[in-house]
């Protein structure tokens, strides 16, 4: 006898998205940044606390290179939590912010650092768009 077994998901975890496009990630605009040991860094703390990160090409806002959108665990959109964009991530008391705030749960679960806090920055216009559907 076949029988389905239904579990229960595992728990959606806090994702931050890292912008590695045209200017996040690029040496000549961030020549102080060291760009791997930052993606390095959020991947190591990912893999001790359990939330994950990806790389994505362009997100949009050059200006503010570098990007890192955090998205919301499953737990943080239950609560209401949308994707927080984070600019200006260049910096090694950025890159701990982030991984003690995914750490922690992220967007609807737990507050952000005073400093990332301060760091955020608008979505571009289709994200915005996207974000409403």
């Amino acid at each position: 006898m076949n029988r389905s077994v239904i579990r229960a998901a595992a728990p959606l975890p806090c994702t931050l998205v890292v912008c590695r496009g045209c200017c996040c990630g690029n040496p000549r605009k961030h020549p102080g940044t060291d760009h791997a040991r930052q993606l390095d860094r959020l991947r190591a703390g990912a893999a001790e606390h359990g939330f994950h990160v990806r790389t994505t090409d362009c997100l949009g806002p050059c200006d503010q290179a570098n990007v890192i959108v955090v998205q919301p665990s499953g737990a943080g959109r239950r609560a209401g939590a949308r994707a927080v964009w984070i600019g200006f991530a260049t910096d090694d008391d950025c890159t701990d912010d982030l991984v003690a705030w995914a750490a922690a749960g992220g967007p609807g679960v737990a507050e952000p650092p005073a400093a990332l806090d301060l760091q955020r920055i608008r979505p571009p216009r289709e994200a915005r768009t996207r974000a409403r559907r």
